[in-house]
C-alpha cells in the first residue's frame, strides 16, 4: 500500500489544482492559430505568458489580447531552430520574471515540399524539404526544451508539453515529413519524461498533446475549397471522426491546462489525443 502523499505536493482543492497562478509559461509558436488559443487560456488560468514567435505583429497582438483580459504577457521574438536566439529569449524572460515554470512546444507544422502527392512517384522525395519538416517539428521541440528545461531544473519545478499529432498514431497520406517528425516527438516525450523522472523525481515532467484535425492557415487550402465547402480529403477526415467535424482551437486548452498544472502532477510521458475520436474509430 503506497504511503499517503509520499513526495507529493500539499493537498489542494480540486479546482485549485488547475490554477497556473503566478507561474511563468513559455509558449513557442504562440503566433499561430492554435498558439493563440493556448496563450489566452494559459493567461486566463493565471500564468504570466511569454509569447514566443517570429512575427512581431502577431506577437504584439497576442500580448495585447492577454493584457486586455487582465493577464500578464510579454512578446519574445526568436526562432526555435536557432540555439543562440533561444538562449537570448530565455535570458530576456528570466531577467523579466525571474524563472520559467512551464514550456509549451507549439511551434511546428507541415511544409508543402515535404509531402508526397497521389500522382507523384513514391520514391521521388524532396529530401531537403522532408528534412526541414523534421527539423522544424522535432528539433523545434528539442532545442527549446534544452534551453528552458535547464532553468526549470535549476528552480526545481517545471512541466513541458509538446505538440504531437494524430498522424503519429494513424498516419495520414501525403504528409510524410510531418508524420515522421510527430512520431519522433512522441518517442522524445517518453524518453525525456523517463530521464526527468529518474533524475528529478516529480519536479520536472514532460507530456504531449496530439490534436486531431484543426483548421489552421497551413492546412486550410487542403481542407476547404475557396467557397468554404470541404474538399474530398476533408470529407474523408470528417467521415473518420465520430464527432463528424474538425476541432476548434479552444478545445485543446483544457488538456493543456491540465498537463501544465498540478492536476496532472503524477502524469508524465503520456500523449493525450484530442481528436474527436478519430484514433479510436475503426470506420465500422
Amino acid at each position: 500500500m503506497p504511503a499517503a502523499h509520499d513526495g507529493a505536493a500539499p493537498r489542494r482543492s480540486a479546482l485549485d489544482q488547475f490554477s497556473l497562478r503566478d507561474r511563468v509559461i513559455v509558449i513557442t509558436g504562440a503566433t499561430g492559430v492554435l498558439g493563440e488559443s493556448m496563450s489566452l487560456a494559459v493567461a486566463e488560468a493565471g500564468a504570466k505568458v511569454a509569447v514566443l514567435g517570429r512575427d512581431a505583429g502577431r506577437a504584439a497582438a497576442r500580448v495585447a489580447a492577454i493584457r486586455a483580459g487582465g493577464g500578464t504577457a510579454m512578446s519574445v521574438l526568436a526562432d526555435v531552430l536557432d540555439e543562440g536566439q533561444m538562449h537570448a529569449a530565455c535570458s530576456e524572460i528570466v531577467d523579466t520574471w525571474g524563472t520559467v515554470d512551464g514550456l509549451v512546444n507549439a511551434a511546428g507544422g507541415n511544409l508543402p515540399g515535404a509531402t508526397v502527392g497521389p500522382d507523384q512517384d513514391l520514391f521521388d522525395l524532396n529530401i531537403a524539404q522532408t528534412r526541414a519538416a523534421v527539423d522544424l517539428n522535432l528539433f523545434g521541440t528539442v532545442i527549446p526544451t534544452t534551453v528552458f528545461g535547464r532553468v526549470m531544473a535549476a528552480h526545481g519545478r517545471g512541466s513541458i508539453v509538446n505538440v504531437s499529432s494524430l498522424t503519429a498514431q494513424r498516419p495520414l497520406t501525403r504528409v510524410l515529413g510531418y508524420t515522421m517528425a510527430k512520431k519522433a516527438i512522441e518517442a522524445y516525450t517518453q524518453w525525456m519524461a523517463t530521464e526527468l523522472g529518474l533524475r528529478y523525481g516529480g519536479a520536472l515532467r514532460m507530456n504531449a498533446i496530439a490534436p486531431g484535425v484543426f483548421l489552421t492557415e497551413q492546412n486550410r487550402h487542403l481542407l476547404l475549397h475557396p467557397d468554404g465547402t470541404p474538399t474530398e480529403r476533408a470529407g474523408k477526415i470528417i467521415a473518420a471522426t465520430p464527432f463528424q467535424r474538425f476541432g476548434q482551437p479552444e478545445e485543446l486548452t483544457g488538456t493543456l491546462i491540465y498537463l501544465l498544472s498540478d492536476a496532472s502532477r503524477f502524469v508524465t510521458g503520456e500523449t493525450v489525443m484530442v481528436d474527436g475520436g478519430f484514433n479510436a474509430y475503426s470506420g465500422v
